[in-house]
């Protein structure tokens, strides 16, 4: 396609092109305006597909989790139900891994909350927790039958899917990733409207040389051919340096995150393939850029006439 876009501008006279775009291509501003539009694309886009991939790497892992809740006050009784629950978790065929929390680690994760002080008041009952994985996806039937089944055994248990505690999660997570791939669309279309202003500009500014472009036999496809083989210089320039760009600042961002330590955050990197679809913005940028000039310089042309 690039070679076919290219081709109209070599029937024409070198020196030509130059007089119909006399500014310097690295003075002007299309190139540093594409890689201005280049690098926040990347970055927009390379949101978007780590937002992807945390939510679909979340999904995977807590599929098929659990969590019992044995809310009971009286200590004995919570500890009979919670080994009662336990002990039918662990014979269960469809439960592939059951942990009981330990209360230290129950204690921290209230601690936040409540308060340290509030958690060595022996007047707080705080409930046992108990982890439990199934063999496939927590079901609303299945979690039905769970709740039937350890009511009859644990009456104070509350069984709960864990992909339930995180839907608020996933579903913030969907709207930031429509919220970058709105981001990449509105730049595109922004991206096309500067290449459209160029080309309004220098067909307004340089009318008297395509007026003789034409007096000597030049078709309005050649003189499109000139502009549109400039316009792809810069925009290659423009892409390239936005790249880098990009590319610096995902990396940039991607170490910060991974500093945090967090498991979520830790499953959104970014696969071979989604480097791979990174890297062919530019391209994009480059034909979209080129396609654009050609058409406006056309279309300017044919109403001239």
């Amino acid at each position: 396609m690039l070679a076919r876009l290219f081709h109209g501008a070599a029937r024409l006279v070198p020196g030509e092109a130059a007089r119909l775009l006399p500014q310097a291509r690295i003075g002007g501003p299309m190139p540093w305006v594409i890689a201005i539009m280049v690098a926040l694309t990347v970055i927009s886009a390379a949101a978007a597909l780590a937002l992807d991939n945390v939510a679909e790497n979340a999904r995977a892992e807590i599929a098929g989790g659990i969590t019992v809740q044995v809310v009971e006050g009286a200590p004995g009784e919570r500890t009979r139900q919670t080994q009662a629950a336990l002990a039918y978790l662990a014979s269960n065929p469809r439960v592939t891994e059951v942990r009981e929390v330990p209360q230290e680690e129950l204690s921290q994760l209230l601690e936040p909350w409540l308060g340290a002080a509030t958690l060595d008041d022996e007047a707080l009952a705080t409930p046992s927790l108990i982890d439990a994985q199934l063999d496939s996806e927590v079901t609303v039937e299945v979690l039905r039958g769970l709740r039937t089944e350890l009511e009859q055994i644990a009456p104070a248990a509350q069984v709960d899917a864990q992909a339930n505690w995180l839907g608020p999660v996933f579903d913030a997570m969907r709207s930031l990733k429509l919220l970058a791939l709105g981001l990449v669309a509105l730049l595109a279309v922004t991206a096309t409207a500067a290449v459209w202003l160029a080309a309004r500009t220098a067909l307004g500014s340089n009318s008297d040389t395509i007026e003789v472009i034409h007096h000597l036999g030049g078709t309005d496809g050649q003189i499109a051919a000139i502009f549109q083989r400039s316009v792809g210089i810069d925009a290659a320039i423009g892409g390239i340096a936005g790249l880098l760009l990009g590319l610096a600042a995902v990396l940039l961002l991607g170490a910060q995150f991974a500093a945090l330590g967090s498991g979520l955050v830790a499953g959104g990197g970014l696969s071979l393939g989604d480097w791979g679809l990174l890297l062919t913005v530019p391209l994009m940028a480059l034909v979209l850029a080129m396609i654009t000039a050609r058409t406006t310089v056309l279309a300017a042309l044919r109403r001239k006439l």
